[in-house]
């Protein structure tokens, strides 16, 4: 990785490379800068067309407009994150601002300032770099450095906004007056320019609202779902076909598998990806992936591609590493898929959201008591949470640009709201025995199986959006072989 301009002289190294002197770096000759000036060629684009979604962010802004009429609304995407040193981690902007602009630039703010009819929205960018006084090439964040961006009237064009230096925005926003609401957590600077006009209860409203507002999904939202579970298919097939390189090394050989296919098809991994082997795949978030693939075990695998505008995919398959269930492995794991047909049956508009996991759950209950681990009946099972020793976790949440999306919504308008078309959510039941549970049989040890899928809720009932994976046993079987065929 190179290193940013470095001094040319011994002396030079008392004082910060960033330190200017004359509007120049210090180590930087005036010939070389003025070198540097001229000799660049145009490269303004033109005649560009909105993005897909660009009609989609200006009915979501124009919904924002209308819950909070007459108030300045402060949208943030964040800022670069040090990950070591003068080495950051990749950029992902905040839900929110994506979700209402389309961008993902990081230092962007989205800035809804009130009119007499409703809002005028403006997005606040770093534009272009300077090249009369060195900017592109001496910053370390300079264009030569990290890439072009597009200038303010490139955004505008593509993202339908009026666009301003976002350098001139904190200024701004303090010699502001009137009602003001920030989504906290993603721009220090933005919020210290507001201290002073905002309150966390009226933040936090707004953050709810944006919240809630993505419950039902649009047409484009359920097209990047689906292109995101497409993706995820493919990179399960990707794993099953080098399990045996898997064998020989570790589970961060699936997990590098998966993530080629994110980054090619994607932008990332939706989050961490779990590829727990044996009895790592009873740890809920297993992602250390560090441990041993072995044949005769099952690998859980639970990860989800995002796509490049950041809607993921969250999906669980539980495999026999070498191909074939063992006859107990194949008894939980039909438990476990009986349970998910259950609650995926339960997924329907008008429903409650809480019935897919009762429905799931009941199933699982019944399995626990059948095996004679949990005294009977059912409903005591239920009624104590006694099935939870081996369930531990709900059954689903929704699924958006968050793999938890929707999490600061309201508890009467998620967990407590009836389904209605649109919503999106995972369906995900597991039964996890662990290595260390005197409580079951011996050879119920270190087994864990989870089966995860997407699930839109649709006028007429729901559409299972990673139905391209098999999830039945045999089915499973067969397609595995078949890639390793």
């Amino acid at each position: 990785m190179a290193d940013e301009l470095t001094p040319e002289t011994p002396d030079e190294t008392e004082e910060p490379i960033k330190q200017r002197k004359n509007g120049l770096y210090q180590g930087v000759s005036d010939e070389l800068a003025e070198n540097m000036k001229s000799g660049w060629a145009d490269t303004e684009l033109h005649d560009l067309q909105p993005i897909a979604q660009a009609q989609h962010t200006a009915d979501r802004r124009a919904a924002l407009s209308a819950r909070f009429p007459g108030e300045r609304l402060v949208i943030p995407a964040g800022n670069l994150k040090t990950r070591s040193n003068d080495t950051e981690y990749s950029f992902r902007a905040s839900t929110e601002y994506a979700y209402l602009t389309g961008d993902q630039t990081e230092d962007g703010v989205l800035v809804l300032e009130p009119t007499k009819s409703g809002h005028k929205a403006t997005i606040y960018l770093l534009p272009r770099s300077d090249r009369e006084n060195g900017e592109f090439w001496l910053d370390g964040q300079g264009e030569l450095w990290v890439g072009r961006r597009h200038s303010l009237t490139e955004a505008e064009q593509l993202l339908g906004i009026p666009a301003k230096d976002v350098r001139e925005l904190t200024a701004a926003l303090k010699e502001a007056t009137g009602p003001v609401r920030v989504v906290r957590g993603h721009d220090a600077a933005i919020e210290t320019a507001l201290t002073d006009k905002v309150t966390a209860e009226h933040d936090e409203e707004l953050r709810v609202f944006l919240s809630e507002a993505r419950l039902v999904k649009d047409a484009f939202e359920i097209a990047e779902l689906q292109k995101a579970c497409d993706s995820t298919a493919r990179g399960f097939e990707d794993v099953v076909k080098v399990l045996d390189k898997a064998e020989a090394t570790s589970e961060r050989y699936i997990e590098g598998t998966f993530f080629l296919r994110a980054r090619v098809e994607g932008n990332d991994v939706g989050y961490g990806s779990i590829c727990a082997a044996g009895p790592h795949a009873t740890t809920l978030h297993w992602v250390r992936n560090d441990g041993a693939v072995r044949s005769g075990e099952l690998l859980l695998l639970d990860a989800g591609v995002e796509t490049n505008e950041l809607y993921t995919a969250d999906v669980t398959r539980t495999l026999p590493i070498n191909g074939r269930y063992t006859d107990l492995q194949r008894k939980i794991y039909d438990a476990v898929y009986e349970a998910q047909e259950a609650g995926i049956a339960a997924v329907k508009p008008g429903a409650a959201y809480r019935d897919f996991h009762d429905a799931a759950q009941r199933v699982l209950a019944e399995k626990l008591v059948e095996w004679g681990l949990v005294e009977g009946p059912v409903d005591r099972v239920l009624e104590l949470g006694l099935q939870r020793r081996w369930t531990l976790h709900g059954t689903g949440h929704m699924l958006g640009m968050d793999v938890h999306d929707c999490a600061a919504a309201r508890t009467e308008a998620y967990v407590d709201t009836t389904l209605e078309p649109g919503m999106c959510l995972t369906v995900e039941p597991g039964l996890y025995f662990q290595a260390d549970d005197l409580t079951v049989p011996e050879e119920y040890r270190g087994i864990g199986v989870r089966i995860e899928d997407d699930i839109l809720v649709t006028e007429d009932g729901n559409r299972n959006l990673s139905d391209s994976l098999p999830r039945r046993a045999d089915e499973v079987e067969a397609w595995m072989a078949a890639l390793k065929g």
